[in-house]
């Protein structure tokens, strides 16, 4: 039996408004997932009810934050099947995932002449502190090419390592693309030369299920505003025995055991690396963005989301001047186009104006652009509230601006 897709839009307010006079399509879900209202009554409820400073508190409020905000935490350990909550860390996000271990086991780790691996399909964020790392260490970045569909060549990967790689670093599925990565095929081949390996989780998190332990990955970083939470929140898992060798990456409060002016002891995981005061509220109302998906289960989401993928593909195929970019056999709900010969701006702003919401441009993946010869693209993104009603709404308006084109 098919989700109620009727109910489950009820449940997120902002869907329900007119853009320019049309009923808005809200196709930008690989940028950021629209929250639905119990996401919005848990981040009030906190602020009205409960707001205090968390961990050790003397007084009920901070008692019932503390509880709260690391119910989330558990929340997570079961979403991704950590071992344990310890091994989750609260970030701003997956960028500051990324960035936190590049400063903390790329600077304790990483030497001269050493190697790093990411692929073409990378976002910038798993591409530039990578770099950065690179310059100050006098390491090597090595980049696993793809094919014409947006595929890594994995062949190719196992060439790049060597008992010199330190790391590699890869999307679970581009952002760009929808490309999903044959990951564990990745971890297994990385961790055979020795090598520890970072998943950039941004977008596989909301339309995969996410087992770290089967993945056997060493990190795994992702963000609360891709999972239907708040924005300014993210997580970051680290095996334990991993998380215990690296330094801390900010200094401040709750990251310390004992401070004196000699020396400074530092805190457990995870809150040897939660320097200072955490997005709490966000932290808290993430649990109910969690609580959604379980609720209809990431199962259910999947083949619900593969089946507007596949509509859409095929509606939008048929149109003259329609061209796929990222064709992978296996991807996630993304749908990358562009109109003959038409800048991708001007094809978004001309579906804006019909009310439908796509995310146009490089999508932070300008080198991957590069490989296919393209200033941009244009992207269509579903998510579990979006129908197949609204795919025909796009296609129709995708076919008229193509016929404006083609006269």
């Amino acid at each position: 039996m098919g989700l109620d897709i009727e109910k489950i839009r009820g449940l997120f307010p902002v869907l329900h408004q007119e853009v320019h006079g049309k009923p808005l399509v809200y196709f930008d879900n690989a940028a950021t997932t629209q929250k639905p209202q119990a996401v919005l009554d848990a981040l009030t409820n906190y602020y009205e009810k409960d707001n205090s400073n968390i961990h050790r508190g003397a007084h009920a409020l901070a008692d019932r934050a503390t509880r709260y905000f690391e119910e989330t935490r558990e929340a997570i350990q079961q979403f991704i099947n950590a071992r344990e909550a310890a091994e989750v860390i609260f970030t701003k996000g997956t960028t500051e995932g990324i960035n936190l271990v590049a400063s903390t086991y790329g600077r304790k780790f990483v030497e001269k002449g050493d190697e790093i691996i990411i692929s073409t399909l990378e976002h910038h964020s798993n591409i530039v502190p990578w770099q950065m790392l690179c310059e100050e260490k006098g390491a090597i970045l090595k980049i696993i090419p793809i094919n014409e569909a947006g595929e890594i060549l994995f062949e190719e990967f196992e060439k790049l390592l060597s008992p010199k790689t330190k790391l590699v670093s890869i999307v679970h599925a581009s952002n760009a693309l929808g490309t999903i990565n044959p990951v564990k095929q990745v971890i297994d081949a990385a961790h055979a030369v020795g090598a520890k390996i970072l998943l950039d989780g941004a977008q596989s998190s909301s339309h995969l299920q996410i087992d770290v332990q089967a993945l056997d990955c060493d990190f795994f970083a992702f963000s609360a505003h891709k999972l239907y939470g708040p924005t300014g929140l993210g997580c970051l898992y680290g095996k334990r025995e991993v998380f215990e060798t690296m330094p801390p990456y900010q200094g401040g409060g709750e990251m310390i055991k004992e401070v004196t002016f000699e020396k400074t002891t530092y805190n457990e995981i995870p809150f040897k690396f939660e320097a200072g005061t955490p997005n709490i509220g966000d932290v808290i109302a993430f649990k109910a963005a969690i609580d959604f998906i379980n609720e209809i289960g990431k199962n259910a989401i999947k083949a619900h989301e593969d089946e507007l993928l596949t509509y859409a593909n095929e509606q939008l195929t048929q149109i003259k001047g329609f061209i796929p970019v990222g064709t992978a056999k296996d991807k996630v709900s993304v749908l990358s186009f562009n109109i003959n010969a038409m800048h991708p701006y001007d094809v978004g702003m001309m579906l804006d104006a019909n009310g439908i919401a796509v995310r146009t441009g490089h999508h932070c993946t300008q080198p991957l652009m590069k490989r296919f010869g393209l200033e941009g693209t244009v992207r269509a993104s579903f998510a579990v509230y979006n129908s197949k009603s609204e795919i025909d709404k796009l296609a129709e308006s995708v076919s008229r601006i193509a016929r404006i084109k083609n006269k």
